[in-house]
């Protein structure tokens, strides 16, 4: 097969741009393309999806032991034919600077890949060489196979860069001329996601055609990787879970394993549905924008009344940061405006100016419908909303960087809710926990 990894000497270089173009133009040429994103990410991947008409994996290796994110990657890479690994901000950042742990670099390592540097040589000629050459000789073990140039000037542009990559070894795979039309728009949370904002396809493809997919396919050639899958088990249990414009941040490797588990997810729409699907054993509420459609879920009232007596039955209901913020009692905009939610959960949320971000290595308070109290777990926080007062029932507690003991989240009885994201997918326990108890 080929693999590769796209990395850059930092954020901002356009690797999802080059990531998702490379996915639209390898998929028009009638190869299978199989996406995957580095990181906790949620919105990137819906445009590498997009274009390469595949579900993005999140290969993430704080959520996910090596291990298990070899086997997860392996699992999707077989079905294809072609795989674009989109890295995550500079190609040697990882989790502290003083290691790469975590890192694109790590990640590359760990899958055998060859690296494709994104530089964005706007205002650079012979100095792009220098940059492609610090990072190659920067880190152990990493196998940089050429160059693709971001928003170049002009074609002679990037014949100049070009030619001074050749003086360190280096071959240009391609390049993008500099093209508004290419950005992709961003909101608080980061890149507005391939539902809400997208490329007009021929253009796109136009805009590809400097990009050379024969050198990448003949320097990105690397041996397949043995994989194992297993069939589900016939379900034993309906799981309902809220997608829609609200609601849609899951990793699609955590679905699988509440599927492997025996979990038949059933979707629904909290924006436009009159209540919770029937005949389900559970429900769940990932992330999303609650925020940017508060008034649309206080106004559809029957599904808000349906969600408290799900809750009330007695069945698990989960969750995650969105759906923390839609089972509180109110949620207060970016405008200040109060909405009244679905008061499973006796907190309140509002929109905030900071953004609480990171990977946490949590201890779980409270039996809840995915962990025994005590349990030691991973996952990461992304969020600007926050509560209006301590929690009174918390379901998690760390450690910050700076020794500070946090106390976060909402577990009590069969109600779970949380900022923190899992990764069902790195943590099978969690996905075999919560389908026994919707069982």
């Amino acid at each position: 097969m080929n693999r590769f990894v796209l990395a850059a000497p930092g954020s901002g270089s356009g690797k999802t741009t080059v990531a998702a173009l490379l996915c639209l133009a390898l998929r028009a040429r009638g190869l299978s393309v199989q996406p995957f994103k580095l990181g906790p990410d949620y919105l990137d991947p819906t445009h590498l999806t997009r274009a390469a008409g595949r579900e993005t994996r999140n290969l993430d290796s704080f959520l996910l032991a090596p291990e298990r994110l070899q086997t997860l990657f392996a699992r999707a890479a077989a079905q294809a034919e072609v795989c674009v690994i989109e890295g995550v901000m500079g190609l040697y950042d990882g989790r502290d600077p003083g290691s790469d742990e975590h890192s694109t670099a790590a990640l590359a390592r760990l899958l055998g890949a060859r690296v494709v540097l994104v530089i964005d040589a706007g205002g650079m000629a012979r100095t792009v060489a220098a940059v492609a050459a610090g990072l190659r000789d920067f880190g152990e073990g990493v196998n940089v196979a050429g160059v693709i140039l971001n928003r170049v000037g002009s074609v002679r542009h990037a014949e100049l860069c070009a030619e001074a990559l050749t003086q360190v070894g280096l071959a240009c795979l391609g390049f993008l001329l500099q093209d508004d039309a290419l950005r992709l728009p961003s909101r608080h949370l980061g890149l507005l996601s391939a539902q809400q904002a997208s490329w007009d396809e021929a253009a796109a493809l136009a805009a590809a055609r400097y990009l050379d997919l024969d050198a990448l396919l003949n320097v990105t050639r690397a041996p397949d990787l043995s994989s194992s899958s297993s069939m589900s088990p016939p379900p034993s249990t309906r799981i309902a879970y809220a997608f829609d414009s609200a609601f849609h941040f899951y990793y699609p490797d955590a679905l699988d394993e509440l599927r492997s588990c025996g979990a038949e997810l059933v979707p629904f729409s909290p924006l436009e549905d009159a209540g919770v699907p029937e005949d389900v054993g559970g429900l769940l509420l990932g992330g999303g924008y609650p925020e940017a459609h508060a008034a649309e879920l206080a106004a559809n009232e029957r599904m808000r009344r349906s969600v408290r007596a799900f809750a009330a039955s007695g069945r698990p209901v989960v969750g995650e940061c969105g759906g923390l913020m839609y089972l509180s009692e109110t949620l207060e905009d970016e405008n200040g405006v109060t909405h009244e939610m679905c008061g499973v959960v006796p907190y309140r949320t509002r929109m905030a100016r900071r953004l609480s971000l990171g990977y946490r290595d949590a201890l779980s308070l409270a039996d809840s419908p995915l962990l025994p109290a005590g349990t030691a777990i991973r996952g990461h926080e992304f969020h600007f909303s926050t509560l209006t007062h301590e929690p009174t029932h918390p379901a998690y507690r760390w450690r910050t960087h700076d020794g500070q003991e946090v106390a976060e989240g909402y577990a009590r009885g069969n109600v779970l809710a949380s900022y923190l994201h899992l990764h069902y997918g790195g943590f099978p326990a969690v996905a075999a926990r919560l389908v026994e108890r919707c069982q």
